[in-house]
């Protein structure tokens, strides 16, 4: 059986997978980027702090993982509690590094200025720092997302949902039949999955940038509000 066969034949599983591990990604990734973000603002002004916070995500990130995986077994099982826990932790780093970076880079200037003319500092941040340093958070989120969809498919070592069951049923059966075309149906749709993921924040940012439209209309709304 071909490989094009094989798809054919399993089509309505391999398009439930393929929406599970893009299901799964864009969750953890969501909640990563809500927690890292959050953790950045928190930290970027107390450097200590926020080399703390860069090195315990680091540490985090060199487990390996299934190492993790196996660790997150006796407290949360098999499934998904395990994959979303990991994939989450995982892409934590560049998240919290990018948005400590990109607050830090922000010209002192600007931020001076718009205190100067009656910004508070949770004003300055939303209206000025954040936007300011949004191209580089959203370097750190793209980043998570193509960390996030490698490790969701090394999830089904706990049995998580995606496209990761292809790719170990098929390891798990070389030599036999239909195992090279299991294992290159999970591996091609995981690597298209982080092409499509990567296109929307692509288009995201373009989206977003200052002279962007959708920026415009946020700025345009923030004004007349």
């Amino acid at each position: 059986m071909t490989l094009w066969e094989y798809v054919e034949d399993r089509w309505d599983l391999i398009l439930f997978e393929t929406a599970q591990h893009a299901s799964m990604v864009a969750q953890c990734v969501l909640v990563a980027a809500v927690l890292g973000v959050l953790i950045g603002v928190a930290t970027y002004r107390r450097p200590r702090l926020a080399s703390l916070a860069t090195a315990s995500s680091g540490v985090l990130f060199t487990v390996p993982s299934l190492a993790m995986l196996g660790l997150l077994i006796p407290a949360l099982g098999l499934g998904v509690a395990p994959s979303v826990t990991a994939i989450t932790l995982y892409a934590l780093l560049p998240i919290i590094r990018n948005t400590v970076v990109g607050l830090q880079g922000v010209d002192q200037l600007v931020v001076d200025a718009a205190r100067g003319i009656g910004m508070g500092r949770g004003r300055s941040l939303t209206r000025i720092e954040l936007p300011l340093a949004w191209p580089v958070i959203l370097t750190g989120i793209r980043v998570s997302t193509q960390l996030a969809m490698g490790i969701g498919a090394v999830a089904a070592y706990v049995s998580g949902p995606g496209l990761g069951e292809q790719i170990f049923s098929g390891l798990a059966r070389l030599g036999g039949a239909n195992a090279v075309n299991s294992t290159l149906t999970g591996t091609i749709g995981v690597a298209v999955l982080a092409l499509l993921f990567d296109a929307c924040f692509v288009l995201l940012g373009k989206l977003t940038r200052p002279e962007g439209p959708l920026s415009r209309r946020l700025t345009t709304g923030g004004v007349r509000g």
